[in-house]
């Protein structure tokens, strides 16, 4: 018996089995309803290294740039757009940890939009210290403070990030995920708040 060739693996870009369609008519094929993951060809887990979704956003955003397929036609074009579009709304999501962990939590089923979710008693007591310094803060203009605060928060968060690690990749505790994730939400807007009032400071 003749063994079989081995099958080629394309890295980027899959054609569908089922005969050819739009993408081979125009060049590309038609990956808009691939996940996020799998569009640049990553096992779909929470500890993403970040250089290695660069290199594989950057490898298909040069591929699908509607600058390559300007000579083409029509559909050539609006295909690029889109795959283009779709690739940028995929590193968008998977670039930041709490909407990765989301979109993770959603391809297994478990709901994290819910906002009256309310995290444990203790994180929200933490929560109200740290609003009451930054007020504090604020009022007697106090820059340092506010980069104490800031640094703070942040070790904060990352420790959170380790636990969803844990907790998606690991553990597969979902129920423990989605409420890490409510945190994280809550940490963010105390984030960017901090930051702002650093701003209003230095203008």
């Amino acid at each position: 018996m003749t063994p079989r060739a081995p099958r080629r693996r394309t890295r980027f870009l899959r054609q569908s089995s089922r005969g050819p369609d739009r993408g081979a008519r125009t060049g590309m094929h038609n990956d808009l309803s691939q996940g996020y993951f799998a569009l640049f060809d990553l096992e779909p887990c929470f500890a993403l290294a970040a250089e290695r979704l660069d290199r594989a956003y950057r490898a298909l955003a040069t591929r699908v740039h509607p600058d390559r397929f300007a000579h083409r036609d029509d559909a050539a074009r609006r295909q690029s757009l889109m795959l283009a579009t779709h690739a940028n709304e995929a590193y968008r999501t998977l670039k930041k940890p709490v909407l990765r962990a989301r979109y993770l939590l959603g391809l297994r089923g478990v709901e994290t939009a819910d906002k009256t979710a309310l995290p444990p008693r203790e994180f929200l007591i933490e929560q109200m210290e740290w609003r009451e310094a930054l007020a504090d803060a604020k009022g007697v203009r106090d820059i340092v403070a506010l980069e104490r605060l800031d640094t703070t928060v942040r070790r904060r968060t990352e420790a959170l990030h380790d636990r969803l690690a844990h907790q998606l990749d690991a553990e597969n505790d979902h129920a423990g995920a989605a409420a890490t994730v409510h945190k994280l939400m809550f940490l963010e807007k105390l984030v960017a708040e901090i930051a702002d009032a650093s701003a209003a400071l230095e203008d």
